[in-house]
């Protein structure tokens, strides 16, 4: 009588362990805070640094906008990138979302 009920337990927890799994975690929103810099190193670190008017329109001199629809990721390489293209499907679902 014991084994039905334990195998039956096994079943249950199986599928609950594989159902969260596949479920994709919903996107978090960065906290970008004002006065701070993010830089991504020549050693490939990320770094954030406290920001003040000292030659801020030499900084800007150099810098681009960031367009709005911009993804960032880390490829298997450890490379940061950037893609500007479409990445969201038209649902609103992330098109490079895990495998179903």
């Amino acid at each position: 009588m014991k084994r039905p009920l334990l195998k039956i337990c096994i079943a249950v927890g199986t599928l609950c362990a594989l159902t969260s799994v596949t479920q994709a975690a919903p996107p978090e929103p960065w906290e970008l805070k004002p006065d701070t810099g993010y830089a991504y190193g020549k050693d490939g670190k990320t770094l954030a640094y406290k920001m003040g008017t000292k030659n801020a329109d030499m900084l800007l001199k150099g810098a681009k906008k960031v367009p709005k629809g911009t993804l960032f990721f880390v490829g298997q390489n450890g490379q940061l990138y950037i893609r500007t293209g479409p990445y969201l499907e038209g649902d609103g679902s992330f098109s490079f979302g895990a495998d179903d």
